[in-house]
Formats: structure tokens, sequence, C-alpha cells
């Protein structure tokens, strides 16, 4: 099995970190691959809608995006962690999750996304609700935990006093190891559900 994490903090060791370290420990426990990557800190821009990613197979703007494509690809599980600003995630996070998702073709089904929210005090069910539909929309099963997927902090290390959140964190990387590794087993004997042909259904006549 193998995770890939994206870390939308710009915050090097904060406490965005502290939680994802958290879901790490026990996945190495449960025998699954996870890697953590950190991409608040680099220069991200949004999508513009040129569609070049339909001709080209990849986002024409090249950079952490298009190196992320092929780990996204490659594993089972998805984990997206961001701060919350203004009760929503984290711009550069989301810019990168806009262009990942939309420039890369390969079928998304049954990889087992979840999200991760970090805040002070409040935000945090918004911000989970915004990154949850990246999933929702190409057929990716939400993990879930014992609470909404959040940990309590401002200051740098503050998370780590967050018992409950950082409990939280466990339980959500053990119940989303035994999905992935209980959907592998459902491929291997019934292979992924049936695919209809899209129907685009417009609104504007």
């Amino acid at each position: 099995m193998k995770v890939l994490m994206i870390n939308g903090s710009p915050r090097q060791g904060g406490n965005t970190s502290i939680a994802l370290s958290e879901m790490v420990k026990v996945f190495e426990e449960e025998g699954a691959e996870a890697e953590v990557v950190q991409i608040g800190n680099k220069d991200i821009r949004g999508c513009i809608a040129c569609g070049s990613c339909r001709e080209k197979g990849r986002c024409v703007f090249d950079d952490v995006v298009n190196e992320l494509a092929p780990k996204f690809e490659a594993a089972d599980g998805l984990v997206v962690a961001s701060p919350v600003y203004y009760a929503s995630a984290n711009a550069t996070l989301i810019a990168c999750l806009d262009r990942l998702f939309y420039s890369t073709g390969f079928d998304k089904t049954m990889k087992v996304g979840a999200s991760v929210v970090v805040a002070r005090r409040g935000g945090l069910s918004a911000t989970f609700d915004e990154l949850n539909k990246y999933f929702t929309i190409c057929g990716m099963p939400v993990a879930s935990s014992q609470y909404w997927n959040s940990v309590h902090g401002r200051e740098k290390g503050q998370a780590s006093g967050d018992l409950e959140g950082l409990q939280t964190m466990r339980v959500l990387a053990r119940n989303m190891t035994f999905l992935m590794k209980s959907i592998a087993l459902g491929k291997e004997k019934y292979g992924l559900p049936q695919k209809e042909e899209w129907q685009p259904t417009h609104f504007i006549r």
C-alpha cells in the first residue's frame, strides 16, 4: 500500500506536519508506505483553463504539480492537509489540487482520500468539506475517523497538546489503511465498479 500525503502548510515542522507525522507512524505500523510532500512553501500558480493538459497529458506549468502526478497515480490513497485561512484552505494548496486533479487523466476510482485540517480555533469543518470535494467528484472513497479530521494549534508545536486531535489522526490512518487493503482485495476478486458512459447535461441552451 502506498499513500501520498500533501502538506499544504508553508511552515516547516509546524502543526500540520505534527498531524501528518502522527498518521505516518500508524501507516508504517500497518505496513503502508507513506510519502509526505510539502507544497505550501512553493510557488504554484492556479489553473488558467487553457486545456493544454488534454493534449499533453500534463499541466503546461511544469512545477511540483507534474511531479506529484505520477506519485498520485501510483498511490492507493491520498491525504491532503491544510492550515485554515479565513475558514478555507491555503490558496497554494487549492491551486495545486485544482491543477493536479484536472490535468491528470488516469482513473482515480477507489483510491482512498482523506483531508486533514489544522487551525487555532474555527473554520475547520468548512475547510474539511472544501477539501473532500476533490475526492467525491472522481469516485474516491473518503476515509473517516472518530471525529472530523482536525487538529488544533496556532503557534508552532501547539498541536502536540491536542491529544484528541492526534488520536483522531491515528484512528484516521488505521481506518484508511483498512479501506485501502479491503479495496485491494475487492478489486482482486470483483474488479472495479462498472462505468457508464458520461452523460454531460448543460443548463445553458
